[in-house]
């Protein structure tokens, strides 16, 4: 866990402002030299009631969610809308990518609809998600404000605590909408982060941020386009033809969250500076921040869990979008391990998600991954690799990834045991041939005149 999660640290991205607003609630109480100025109470308590008034109209909660989405739409602004020309683009580029993802996948399509989205619709539809996501975090932050005082304490501040739950949704829900907006100006798709944040079965693509990107790896962005509509067409067979994976990953991150744990010392020290009697001790308190958390087993557990099935996704989309797209895109290859090294190595989208939530969120096994399901490609056709997602309990492990060849022959005399009709076929298909007197005469001539192949040609690829 690379950066505390929002809400934790010392100071809110308006760090030494004094200007009153949302990253500095208290700007008027600390603006006059000297300390508090009676002048500027009246100042002070309308911005305050204004800003509690904000809190009630956001629905309560630890983060307030309607002034995330004001902060996040205000930033971003008109930028990015795309015209009904790469509208069009996007649709006929995620019907290419799925017919060719059907003959290299037993997984059916799992696109509903198409989208083309600006990077304020991006924000609009996945902000449910980034819900589910960050409550957890900023709960646990919340609840470990009251867990550190004394119950006598804890009665006499219940005013106080109240006003800082308020404030702490504020300060929340702006941290939320500032991450928000940058990452709505760096993603390329509905999936690009490796989770299923947009709408299931809708296909969406952010045409401006792919311009962007396309220009940076100096390919024709219609060419990149159509590769990145063939990974989102891919991300979607997996989500919503297994619901148990989207729970997991999901779940995974909430465990995370579960996990966080404070120095309740540092919590009692904070809280004994409280008076209620002196608005800059409440002031001061705002300042300062949260002890940063520290790493608990449950989090490391969690974590574990979550970059190893990132890792099995994204391995499996690189896997079947290269068989997909093949020969295809000239530029193919170049654009597959751009983003392999994107998405191992953590962008600005990864940060600003660690930012918010506290963990990286890196597939940090892909190439093993990916190695994985190419050697079951060919240990056991594409319906024997699709079949390991077909229940949870048969999906690799971090351990599994560790030792791919293992795991592939154990998987592998495992379906032996389960179709011992197709592991006689594999065989007579891969068993040397021996001259006979059984043997057909055209059988025998063929292979005289042909030499015997060397590998299996995806082999050679692994």
């Amino acid at each position: 866990m690379s950066d505390p999660p929002f809400g934790f640290g010392s100071r809110d991205p308006g760090e030494g402002d004094d200007r009153p607003g949302p990253g500095n609630p208290f700007g008027a109480l600390g603006g006059a030299p000297g300390g508090f100025d009676v002048s500027q109470l009246g100042q002070m308590l309308t911005q305050l009631g204004q800003m509690l008034s904000q809190t009630s109209a956001g629905g309560g909660g630890p983060v307030n969610y309607d002034l995330a989405k004001q902060v996040a739409l205000q930033n971003l602004s008109t930028r990015g809308l795309p015209s009904a020309e790469q509208a069009s683009a996007v649709s006929d580029a995620v019907r290419l990518g799925e017919l060719w993802l059907d003959p290299v996948t037993t997984l059916p399509a799992g696109v509903s609809g198409t989208a083309a989205w600006a990077p304020r619709d991006w924000v609009e539809h996945t902000l449910p998600t980034w819900q589910r996501l960050c409550d957890p975090v900023a709960r646990r932050m919340a609840d470990s404000w009251v867990e550190a005082l004394p119950a006598e304490a804890r009665q006499a501040a219940g005013p106080v605590l109240a006003m800082l739950e308020q404030m702490g949704g504020l300060a929340f829900g702006s941290q939320l909408g500032g991450a928000l907006a940058q990452l709505g100006g760096e993603v390329l798709t509905s999936t690009d982060i490796g989770l299923p944040l947009g709408p299931a079965g809708q296909a969406a693509l952010l045409p401006a941020s792919i311009e962007r990107f396309a220009a940076g790896v100096d390919r024709p962005a219609s060419e990149v386009t159509v590769f990145l509509a063939a990974r989102e067409a891919a991300h979607h067979r997996l989500f919503v033809h297994l619901p148990w994976l989207h729970q997991r990953l999901l779940g995974a991150v909430e465990g995370f969250a579960q996990g966080i744990r404070v120095d309740t010392a540092a919590l009692e020290e904070l809280a004994r500076e409280i008076d209620p009697s002196d608005p800059q001790s409440l002031e001061r308190l705002m300042r300062s921040g949260a002890p940063e958390p520290t790493t608990s087993p449950e989090q490391q557990a969690a974590l574990s869990r979550l970059e190893t099935l990132l890792a099995l996704v994204e391995g499996w989309v690189d896997v079947v979008v290269a068989d997909a797209i093949g020969d295809r895109l000239p530029g193919a290859d170049a654009l597959r391990e751009t983003l392999r090294r994107r998405r191992g190595s953590g962008g600005p989208a990864e940060q600003t998600f660690a930012t918010l939530v506290g963990m990286e969120l890196r597939p940090r096994k892909l190439r093993a991954a990916s190695e994985l399901w190419r050697e079951l490609t060919v240990a056991r056709g594409v319906q024997g690799r699709d079949a390991v997602w077909n229940h949870p309990d048969l999906v690799p492990t971090a351990e599994d990834l560790d030792d791919v060849h293992g795991f592939v022959h154990r998987s592998t005399a495992a379906s032996d045991l389960d179709d011992p009709i197709a592991a006689l076929e594999r065989s007579a298909d891969t068993a040397p041939r021996e001259q006979g007197p059984g043997r057909p005469p055209q059988e025998t001539k063929q292979e005289t005149d042909q030499p015997p192949q060397q590998s299996d040609p995806e082999g050679d690829e692994s």
